[in-house]
């Protein structure tokens, strides 16, 4: 990802937040195409945890699992070692120049990645390249749009805003989830379904300071103690919209 940066980063924060998620919590809607003995690429992987769910799922078939962060790759090997799931690899790639042949892959899973990519279709168009005529893609972003924050407040409003605009100035698209069925038509993809579902955090403190610390590396202290102050109330709530979208390359 050369002409956007990554909102997130990759402090110890924010990838114990994307360690957190598993096949089943945030990639269930794409269990179904995960078929035994299919290979997988895995794309914007982070640090595994997703990628590895589905390794146990297609086994003894390979999972490659990519990301641009190097810190994250190290990490999702040392996972899989440890694990001992010996059919996933990972390995540093840009997402817009995939490092394999043509029509490798049965299957591309792409978990919270498009929201951050300047050139969405770019991206997509090269999972097209490196999957196998007749096989499945899955994305998954969330949707900005959708999000429910409680209680509410003008503060909380105006943190929030600046959180997406950070991500916005930074090249992505906070409002990513709506768009990625045509981005996949776009890229050439058949047979587009999409689905959607909300993710309520049960830690409050958590996405707080996943947010603030993000917005106070850009100098904005005001909307980072905003946003910890609100994750300290009780009855607080972070419903995150989640969208889904599956397709098939048929040629």
């Amino acid at each position: 990802m050369k002409s956007e940066s990554y909102t997130p980063g990759h402090n110890q924060n924010a990838s114990d937040f994307m360690a957190r998620r598993t096949l089943e919590s945030h990639g269930a809607f794409f269990i179904p195409y995960l078929e035994e003995k299919a290979s997988v690429l895995d794309c914007g992987c982070g640090p595994g945890t997703i990628t590895l769910g589905i390794a146990r799922r297609v086994w003894p078939a390979e999972v490659v699992g990519v990301d641009f962060g190097q810190s994250q790759i190290d990490r999702a090997n040392t996972s899989a070692l440890r694990e001992g799931v010996s059919n996933a690899k990972f390995k540093a790639a840009d997402c817009y120049l995939l490092p394999f042949a043509d029509s490798t892959f049965d299957r591309i899973f792409s978990h919270a990645l498009i929201e951050h990519l300047a050139d969405p279709v770019r991206a997509v168009g090269e999972m097209y390249r490196v999957l196998k005529p007749g096989g499945i893609i899955g994305l998954c972003s969330p949707d900005w749009g959708g999000f429910v924050l409680a209680p509410p407040s003008s503060e909380l409003t105006s943190a929030v805003t600046a959180y997406t605009a950070l991500q916005s100035k930074n090249g992505g698209d906070v409002n990513a989830g709506r768009k990625l069925g045509t981005h996949l038509e776009a890229a050439g993809f058949d047979d587009v379904q999409m689905s959607a579902r909300y993710e309520c955090y049960s830690s409050m403190d958590f996405i707080g300071e996943y947010l603030a610390l993000q917005l106070e590396g850009k100098a904005d202290g005001r909307s980072a103690e905003t946003l910890r102050a609100w994750s300290r109330q009780k009855a607080g709530m972070f419903a995150q919209a989640w969208v889904s979208a599956v397709a098939r390359r048929t040629q």
